[in-house]
């Protein structure tokens, strides 16, 4: 199997990540830990159709996560 490197730009910034980088979809609610409701290897853009889909309010958080990037968290919504 052949691991890519893609490059997105996400919010005005690039961002690199190969075919193997595993994205979660996760929600929490107000101080509790998030958990994972959709995951997603390799296909950053079917992860963010699934983020942008999650409606959240009345104390909800979602979060589109990378645990393997620096920087993991990519997006992020609190209510």
């Amino acid at each position: 199997m052949t691991i890519e490197i893609k490059y997105i730009t996400i919010d005005g910034k690039r961002m690199a990540y190969t075919s193997m980088t595993e994205f979660l979809v996760q929600v929490g609610k107000n101080r509790s830990a998030y958990r994972t409701r959709y995951r997603f290897v390799g296909d950053i853009h079917k992860a963010a159709a699934h983020y942008r889909a999650v409606n959240v309010g009345h104390g909800y958080k979602k979060r589109l996560y990378a645990p393997s990037m620096k920087v993991p968290t990519i997006a992020k919504q609190v209510t």
